[in-house]
């Protein structure tokens, strides 16, 4: 079982994966960050913005050793080992994550192979959480983007913080949502207990 983790010492990195600025799986999003206490660390990146190269496989190529990241890589980089708790927000997109999620996530193969970093051992311990917007109130369609996010998280040796999910297909549907509303006001309502909650594995 892992160390109890202070409030004030807990950094939340919400990445924004939407196509667009201040759609509905961003305003959950901030909705669920509005319960957070007051002490904790909130980080905010848009994905979108940061424009990452395409992901090379270069795994079998001599050692398989990647560079040292640089600009925007180096950027996500730095803010995800700094987080304890990676909040993805994304909407669904053909029933998975967005393509800058992916992308980001499509990163961290090259990010455990460079040398001296550590990328995989310094992850283990965090905290992931999925917040999402879909166009229908079925929210099974949204399995293999969860499927993506938890089996993630559990090769990383993180812990699985949860999913909040809404209905919203138009812009600011979302607000109609009560019943996502009420959910986001106690989703990290969790965080202090996840601390003293021991790893899952699959």
């Amino acid at each position: 079982m892992l160390e109890a983790t202070e409030p004030g010492d807990r950094k939340f990195l919400f990445l924004l994966g939407s196509a667009r600025q201040g759609g509905n799986t961003e305003t959950l999003a901030r909705r669920a960050a509005a319960g957070l206490p007051a002490d904790v660390q909130q980080q905010w990146l848009r994905l979108s913005d940061l424009a990452l190269p395409a992901f090379e496989d270069r795994r079998h190529d001599g050692e398989g050793i990647y560079p040292d990241p640089v600009d925007e890589a180096r950027v996500l980089l730095d803010a995800t080992l700094a987080a304890t708790d990676l909040v993805i927000a994304s909407p669904l997109y053909w029933y998975s994550v967005s393509a800058s999620t992916k992308l980001y996530l499509d990163h961290w193969s090259g990010w455990m192979r460079v040398a001296g970093l550590d990328f995989k051992p310094r992850m283990g311990g965090k905290t992931m959480w999925a917040i999402s917007a879909l166009a229908t109130d079925d929210q099974s369609v949204a399995d293999p983007l969860l499927g993506t996010l938890r089996n993630s998280a559990d090769y990383m040796a993180m812990r699985w913080g949860g999913s909040l999910l809404g209905y919203a297909n138009s812009p600011g549907q979302i607000l109609t949502d009560a019943e996502a509303l009420e959910k986001a006001g106690s989703f990290f309502g969790l965080a202090e207990r996840l601390a003293d909650r021991p790893l899952q594995h699959s």
